[in-house]
């Protein structure tokens, strides 16, 4: 079953997740399908918080992919901010 879900990367008490496409049976920090984005939550400023490819999740979401919980909460924000 294909997952969108964060894998963390970044240092110590300092956050970064990419979005990525990837079998729900993998290792959160393991091989992935796609990278469709990133969530830096610590950003300040002019930094950006938030990118999603939204074309490509659309595709993975037609193909059957399921969003995890925080998945699905970010998607929505950045639709709304999209829009």
């Amino acid at each position: 079953m294909l997952t969108i879900r964060l894998a963390r990367g970044g240092s110590k008490k300092r956050p970064f997740y990419t979005l990525t496409v990837t079998d729900s049976r993998n290792p959160v920090t393991g091989s992935h399908i796609e990278q469709v984005g990133f969530f830096n939550p610590i950003a300040r400023g002019q930094e950006v918080r938030l990118s999603v490819k939204q074309d490509r999740v659309a595709h993975w979401l037609s193909v059957g992919a399921q969003p995890s919980e925080r998945v699905a909460k970010l998607l929505k924000d950045a639709a709304k901010a999209a829009a």
